[in-house]
């Protein structure tokens, strides 16, 4: 049997790793006052068409139900929030949400991604300011800072700049005009300079595409772009510069300016920002920035919106690039007995240890000892119920670390567990 194209599934170690970033970007959200939620798996399809138009149904998963429906899986969580924020008309503004969990897309397969994986997603609804887009950067910095990743680059840019850039250029305000280039802007991070020309070289003067691409080469520190290019000339560049101001009063520096980031065609309308690894190929890692133009689009006029989602498949294999080891799970301890009377003591004990929220372990078919004790590998501590031990009331304690035993009442056990094993309380 096997599955759809596209499709995994998540063995215990993968799984681990996504637990691992969840715990991490749950425990974030609570100290910046997200209030996590999960958005229905399933939409209607106009509601995912409000993002990005009919042409999303070449990348999604939709269908109709037993009603005759027509609905369709989650590709993001932005849609679901926003949908949720704009029909809250009495929710309290600015609201702060985030959410971690699966989404599906019709994409072809790649490394980390395949057409189900997770995300996490952190949106603030409100009045739009740079204070805002401020809280979501620095959140990701610091999420990524805490995963204990290294050499990672937030690249920030502004949507109005560089199609203001294109206008100037073009000396046009060509809506058509301004979607190719952005189109052509974007894909430079995936195509060559003359495959993108070619494309695009019997609509435009393709010294101007050249001039597009170059100038979306242009990256840096505030500074460092000033004095590549003229920037008096270029709309929201004082917005860029609030916005690093902001996060370098936040203590956010792994910031840069990075004119080749657009994000997508029609989605976002202010400042936009991707997440990478600078040493890694894997390709962004989160993206992010502002979409007023979706909460207008649910018929909320008075608020704006801005937000970010990262990969977590894909940060998972970063860690394990960077030879990162998600955090252990808690000790184990192994019960193990000698025979079938011995048994009933045994399964006595685990759940003793499981009601004190000690992962315990216990064979269920009556194995021998030494298939036990093989089992038990992976084991922390290991408990053997033998009958001589037992008629003095103790068990035998091994700990598997160092292979030393020794023997400890069966009252002191159940007990304080806790303190008799060593291990912390849960």
């Amino acid at each position: 049997m096997e599955l759809p194209r596209g499709m995994k599934d998540f063995e215990a170690q993968e799984h681990g790793n996504i637990e691992h970033i969840r715990s991490h970007f749950k425990q974030l959200s609570g100290l910046y006052g997200f209030s996590f939620m999960d958005p229905s798996p399933i939409e209607l399809l106009s509601v995912l068409e409000t993002k990005s138009g009919p042409a999303i149904k070449d990348e999604i998963y939709y269908f109709k139900d037993k009603g005759e429906r027509e609905v369709a899986l989650r590709f993001d969580f932005t849609v679901g929030l926003t949908r949720y924020a704009a029909s809250q008309k009495s929710m309290r503004l600015p609201a702060k949400i985030s959410s971690f969990g699966g989404v599906f897309r019709y994409d072809e397969p790649q490394k980390g991604r395949y057409r189900y994986f997770h995300q996490w997603d952190i949106e603030i609804y409100g009045k739009p300011g740079i204070e805002s887009e401020a809280e979501i950067i620095e959140f990701t910095s610091r999420l990524f800072d805490s995963l204990l990743l290294k050499d990672i680059t937030i690249d920030i840019n502004h949507r109005n700049l560089v199609e203001s850039y294109i206008n100037q250029l073009f000396d046009s305000k060509d809506p058509t005009l301004v979607a190719d280039m952005l189109r052509a802007i974007d894909k430079i991070q995936k195509k060559s300079k003359q495959e993108i020309v070619n494309e695009f070289k019997d609509r435009y003067d393709i010294q101007k595409i050249e001039q597009i691409l170059e100038f979306s080469q242009i990256k840096g520190s505030i500074k460092e772009v000033e004095q590549k290019t003229d920037t008096t000339t270029l709309s929201s560049w004082n917005s860029l510069k609030e916005l690093f101001e902001s996060l370098e009063n936040r203590g956010v520096s792994n910031v840069r300016i990075n004119f080749g980031i657009v994000r997508g065609l029609d989605y976002y309308s202010g400042t936009v920002f991707e997440v990478f690894d600078k040493n890694s190929t894997l390709g962004a890692l989160a993206g992010g920035g502002r979409y007023d133009s979706l909460t207008k689009a649910f018929g909320r006029e008075d608020i704006g919106a801005t937000g970010v989602a990262g990969g977590v498949e894909r940060i998972i294999l970063t860690m394990k690039e960077q030879n990162i080891i998600a955090e252990s799970t808690p000790d184990r301890v192994s019960i193990l007995f000698i025979n079938d009377e011995m048994q009933k003591v045994a399964t006595s004990i685990a759940s003793l240890l499981r009601l004190a929220n000690i992962p315990t372990n216990i064979d269920l078919v009556g194995k021998p000892l030494k298939k036990q004790m093989d089992q038990a590998a992976d084991s922390r501590f290991c408990i053997i119920v033998a009958p001589k031990e037992l008629e003095k009331g103790n068990v035998v304690f091994r700990d598997m670390q160092t292979g030393v035993e020794s023997q400890i009442s069966v009252e002191s056990l159940t007990d304080d567990p806790h303190s008799i094993l060593n291990l912390e309380k849960l």
